[in-house]
């Protein structure tokens, strides 16, 4: 990247996508001796994804909601990243991705800036992002949402709060090899 684009800032990041949904996130939770503890829950299967893009080195992340996955979203996503971070002709973007579809189809539109890497097949502990996701399931576990906007409104907050957070993303995120990519 350096060799093609010698005069261009270069940052290397990740994604990757979460699929939440309407049916809960249990955990074991502490409960008075001889006594159960209750997790109000109620199993339905509505379904939004969270896509999380992390900048390892200094902790930097962007979020974004979709209510299903695919190459036009995809495109859409992508897209909307790169404006985020300025990506464009005197700032490269490396974006390492899991091998998924619709991230490998050839109707993906790639921005101007943006050049996809992807990981081997089968590989989700070389993905940093795959990390995000115990920082985002927090405030859902044993938790009831009525609806998908509500559950939506509690992740956007605790999406903005993570981004203010970018020591604790770093720490999760920066892994010992990751510098050498």
């Amino acid at each position: 990247m350096r060799a093609a684009h010698p005069s261009a800032e270069i940052e290397v990041w990740a994604s990757d996508e979460h699929r939440l949904g309407l049916k809960p996130i249990l955990r074991p939770v502490w409960a008075r001796r001889g006594q159960r503890p209750v997790a109000r829950v109620q199993h339905r299967f509505q379904w939004l994804y969270l896509l999380a893009f992390v900048h390892p080195a200094s902790g930097r992340s962007e979020w974004q909601f979709a209510s299903t996955i695919n190459t036009a979203v995809m495109s859409v996503a992508l897209e909307a990243f790169a404006r985020a971070v300025g990506a464009g002709p005197s700032k490269r973007i490396v974006l390492v991705l899991d091998q998924a579809g619709y991230h490998l189809s050839p109707l993906v539109q790639i921005p101007d800036g943006l050049h996809l890497v992807f990981l081997p097949p089968y590989s989700p502990e070389l993905q940093p992002a795959e990390h995000l996701w115990q920082f985002t399931d927090d405030p859902l576990v044993n938790a009831h949402f009525p609806t998908l906007a509500a559950l939506e409104d509690t992740l956007a907050t605790r999406c903005d709060a993570l981004q203010r957070q970018p020591t604790v993303l770093r720490s999760a995120t920066l892994f010992h090899w990751w510098a050498a990519i």
